[in-house]
């Protein structure tokens, strides 16, 4: 399967110097060597082989971007891992989500770090997925160049192949205006001594900022980056143990969680 977006190549790989290119390229993303990757070209045959796919996307000759997907039961999907250059990481899920829809998936689940904002953005705004699961050191200790000296808590993303992907989640709630954002009372305050949550007084929402850059502050300061993902930890897990699940994220860096039909059955 080939998919063309503005003169990049979105492919599946099946071929050995393939598979060993995407190796290489999430190496370099994660910042391990390349002697030590975080997902070796044989794990990704092995994947392959299994029924799962990894999709690649060129510009011209040069690799910019991968993705690896694998099914799980009931004919769910679950991407294990999606890298991509600037601007090419919706053409790529776009790519796996027409092979999950051509095998029959009707959903597809992955990771992510909840402290990157701008993840969240793009998984839940720009994707219209919903996170449904907050996972607490899910890797336990990390080694890459990226999440060293940090908990690996993960928040869980759940994406309705079959829904309008021009509709975010937040377009079924009422409670996203930052205005209403603005009148919630604070529930939590952050490591910066600034408001880090807030909650609507009917219930129906609760709003969670994250640092600007956790990336770039965990390199700076790791002390002060687990002091935000304990803080972030606190108000995630007691929000998803009431029923409430994320469904938006603001470009000034604070999600929006809310009752979903889901979080409440």
């Amino acid at each position: 399967m080939t998919l063309t977006v503005t003169g990049v190549s979105i492919r599946t790989v099946h071929d050995v110097a393939g598979l060993a290119a995407v190796t290489d390229y999430f190496s370099d993303v994660w910042q391990t060597p390349r002697t030590a990757p975080p997902y070796p070209a044989e794990v990704l045959h092995s994947l392959v082989h299994a029924g799962g796919a990894v999709h690649a996307a060129y510009d011209g000759t040069r690799l910019a971007g991968a993705a690896v997907a694998v099914f799980g039961p009931d004919r769910d999907t679950y991407s294990l891992v999606a890298a991509a250059d600037q601007g090419l990481g919706h053409a790529v899920k776009r790519a796996q989500r027409a092979w999950a829809l051509d095998l029959g998936a009707r959903t597809m689940r992955w990771t992510f770090d909840p402290l990157v904002g701008r993840n969240a953005r793009f998984n839940l705004v720009k994707l219209g997925a919903t996170g449904t699961e907050y996972l607490v050191d899910f890797y336990g200790p990390m080694a890459d160049g990226v999440n060293d000296g940090d908990e690996s808590d993960r928040l869980t993303v759940t994406w309705d192949l079959t829904a309008d992907p021009t509709v975010p989640p937040a377009a079924a709630y009422d409670v996203y205006d930052a205005r209403d954002r603005a009148d919630a009372p604070a529930s939590h305050r952050g490591p910066d001594g600034e408001v880090l949550a807030r909650r609507d007084l009917d219930d129906r929402a609760v709003w969670c900022r994250v640092p600007e850059d956790v990336v770039r502050l965990r390199a700076a300061d790791p002390v002060l980056a687990l002091r935000w993902r304990h803080a972030v930890r606190e108000v995630f897990t007691a929000a998803f143990a009431e029923g409430f699940r994320a469904v938006g994220m603001s470009r000034d860096g604070w999600y929006t969680l809310a009752r979903t039909t889901e979080g409440t059955a």
